[in-house]
């Protein structure tokens, strides 16, 4: 994929790590453009179940690398088409579950482009912050949208307004980690979600499911509206194979064998 990014594809999981461990893989615009086609081609590939970000070394991403001889943070020049929300897609978009393996260190750009995927374990003693107010511009890869339905407004306030620093435990605490462990134990943990999910969750379910789940929230759909939403996905996966399959290989014990194609469908 290119040595910003690495792509590794295993057993139904794709292992997508940012790869700068010398600068604590800092965030380039290069690296950007490598996640964004990693993510692009792994929703496309029935093969990945599941998709793993992580971060090479003990950081998982310190931030906008400010070593690159220029300014991130300068005013675009002449026609440079800028963007907050360089991630594109972003995790929430695509169909396929994105499990972010927070192995250590992630501030601003770094903690913005976890809090997009579906699910964050985070190392214990890492550093946390949205540290953008305190460089002079603000929050990106909109964490004004995510923090807030992650955590609510009074948290994501204190986060975004303050850009202060925080731990693994307090990112528990607040909602942030789905859940914090040691840092040496971060990306076993993840693989073993991933694992999981690749090989005992129906595909054109998960991806039926996190569609509808985050839709709801980007669309503010009520109650009711997600009642109707919930009936009429029912209907398409109702009676599939890979629902006459689920239910046998569970009163056999053994391994579900799904043969549902989400990018084909």
């Amino acid at each position: 994929m290119g040595a910003d990014l690495t792509v590794a594809i295993a057993d139904g999981v794709a292992v997508l790590t940012l790869n700068r461990p010398q600068r604590r893989n800092a965030y380039t615009a290069q690296m950007g453009e490598l996640l964004n086609r990693a993510y692009r081609q792994c929703d496309d590939d029935d093969a990945v179940r599941a998709i793993v970000l992580t971060g090479a070394g003990d950081a998982f991403c310190a931030g906008a690398d400010f070593a690159t001889g220029t300014n991130p943070f300068e005013a675009p020049s002449g026609d440079t088409a800028f963007t907050a929300s360089p991630t594109d897609p972003a995790a929430f978009e695509l169909r396929t579950p994105v499990i972010a393996a927070v192995n250590g260190h992630a501030i601003g750009i770094g903690l913005t482009i976890a809090l997009q995927a579906d699910i964050r374990i985070m190392a214990l003693d890492a550093k946390y912050a949205v540290a953008q107010v305190r460089r002079g511009v603000i929050p990106d890869c909109m964490s004004h949208w995510t923090l807030p339905h992650l955590v609510g407004g009074a948290v994501a306030a204190d986060l975004l307004l303050t850009g202060r620093t925080f731990d693994g435990a307090e990112a528990a605490a607040l909602g942030i980690a789905s859940r914090s462990v040691p840092a040496a134990q971060v990306l076993d943990d993840a693989m073993a979600v991933a694992r999981d999910i690749a090989v005992n969750v129906a595909p054109m379910s998960a991806a039926l499911s996190k569609r509808l789940l985050w839709d709801t929230m980007i669309n503010g759909y009520t109650a009711r509206q997600v009642a109707e939403l919930e009936t009429r996905l029912h209907h398409r996966v109702m009676g599939s194979p890979d629902a006459r399959e689920g239910v046998e290989a569970f009163l056999q014990r053994r391994r579900p064998r799904w043969t549902g194609s989400v990018a084909g469908e």
